[in-house]
């Protein structure tokens, strides 16, 4: 089963990922002081971008399964909503949730089938939903489980009871989702400031190549060096800035 907490690269995806993070760190070294041994020297750091794109990778998996979750919380509840048992309402969740998501071959559709599997062959719902939440990380897929845990075994109206849940964990989402998108826009303008300069060096090199030449010898060099740290470590500070938990 797939653990949702690490992301595995492909061998088409590292590959990718190394000759991007290379070239990236090739291209910045050379546009900035216009010495191709120092760039060479430097590509060698471009073989750490896999790590971080496989970290990039797992986020992005585990948000769509936590939008998709959303999806099959609210048709989950109009399954319940039209009398359905709790059981027979996941068994025929599937169908509902592809019209939605429009992709058979999803994360949360295999582990729907997962489910019906197991509730096929006599496992009870709560132990397969535990399981789920163990591997996905998610919490609201951990408070969806729990709920279900809890009704099963103090009983009550376990219908009304997960109904009710799913729209509360509904509206978390939507909010969440809210939040993420702001996120995601502001990454993408920290994204863009921090290549302006880099935009901005190459073009005067290219341009006015005499202006920029006491800055590829001497003192220069040293003054490229102390830009280019303060700018790595401004990048650094706006991603540990913009890594909120949701």
């Amino acid at each position: 089963m797939t653990e949702y907490r690490t992301y595995r690269l492909s061998t088409l995806e590292r590959l990718w990922a190394l000759s991007i993070g290379c070239i990236f760190c090739f291209m910045a070294i050379w546009v900035t002081y216009r010495l191709t041994i120092m760039a060479i020297v430097v590509t060698p750091l471009g073989l750490l971008y896999p790590r971080y794109y496989a970290r990039a990778m797992c986020r992005k998996r585990r948000d769509k399964l936590r939008q998709q979750f959303k999806d099959a919380l609210q048709a989950l509840s109009s399954l319940l909503s039209a009398g359905r048992s709790v059981e027979n309402a996941f068994i025929s969740l599937e169908n509902d949730l592809i019209l939605l998501i429009g992709d058979t071959q999803s994360d949360l559709i295999r582990e729907l089938r997962v489910i019906v599997n197991r509730l096929n062959s006599g496992e009870q719902l709560e132990v397969s939903l535990q399981d789920f939440a163990r591997r996905s990380d998610l919490e609201e897929v951990g408070n969806f489980a729990d709920v279900i845990t809890i009704c099963k075994r103090a009983g009550g109206d376990l219908v009304e009871v997960v109904r009710r849940t799913s729209q509360l964990i509904g509206e978390k989402l939507e909010v969440e989702l809210e939040v993420s998108v702001l996120i995601a826009q502001k990454r993408f303008e920290s994204r863009i400031m921090m290549g302006m300069p880099f935009a901005f060096v190459g073009i005067l090199g290219f341009m006015a190549a005499d202006y920029m030449q006491p800055l590829h010898e001497g003192m220069g060099i040293v003054l490229l060096t102390v830009c280019l740290l303060l700018l790595l470590a401004c990048s650094w500070w706006m991603n540990r800035i913009m890594d909120i938990k949701l």
